[in-house]
């Protein structure tokens, strides 16, 4: 390895320790009450290093946004070989949650923390529209799903909210332990039939 490859690896890896380290932090702390001098302190090296990384800490925050979306839509990317509309919804259901419970400090990042999103509002570049990403996919499901019949007395819109909302806060109370309600390795069933019986209300 010649020595412009080491050193491109080793900013990587210093770019990876500052990620663990502000992960970390951010979720004792909170995003608010995390510093960059905290983030620098915790991985032992000066501020000044990790701005020449990031410019802030939200920025870092935003990082951390994106491999998480970038994880959860490598996942979902097996739902395109589903014709039927509700099978796929079901599908992304059932991927949504095991994402969550096998990462839960990243979903509490990506969904529960109370987080800087008008750095992400405010960003002009492409790469930060991920989060709405993932959600037109859920969008699309539900218009393919309302065109082949399928949830007659619902608007694609407030349907798409309405779906997500309920998945989400059978995640959310599970990872903020209130209560117990999904276990993927011990009753995948019971996801399963909690999602059957959950579009089957709708319609």
């Amino acid at each position: 390895m010649g020595i412009t490859d080491r050193k491109e690896r080793e900013k990587e890896e210093l770019k990876e320790t500052i990620l663990k380290a502000a992960k970390t932090l951010f979720l004792e702390k909170g995003v608010e009450k995390t510093s960059m001098r905290n983030i620098a302190d915790r991985i032992e090296y000066s501020p000044g290093i990790i701005y020449h990384y990031f410019k802030d800490k939200n920025e870092i925050f935003h990082a951390l946004h994106q491999e998480g979306f970038k994880t959860l839509s490598e996942k979902m990317e097996v739902l395109s070989v589903i014709q039927d509309p509700l099978e796929r919804l079901k599908a992304m259901g059932k991927i949504y949650i095991k994402f969550a419970m096998e990462n839960p400090d990243m979903y509490d990042l990506m969904f529960i923390k109370e987080a800087p999103l008008c750095h992400v509002f405010d960003s002009e570049k492409e790469e930060w529209i991920e989060g709405g990403g993932a959600f037109n996919g859920l969008r699309m499901t539900i218009k393919q799903a309302l065109a082949d019949g399928y949830f007659p007395a619902h608007e694609s819109e407030s349907l798409a909210y309405m779906v997500w909302s309920t998945v989400h806060g059978l995640v959310s109370l599970n990872i903020r332990k209130r209560c117990e309600v999904i276990d993927i390795t011990r009753r995948e069933n019971i996801v399963s039939d909690g999602l059957d019986a959950f579009f089957k209300l709708l319609g």
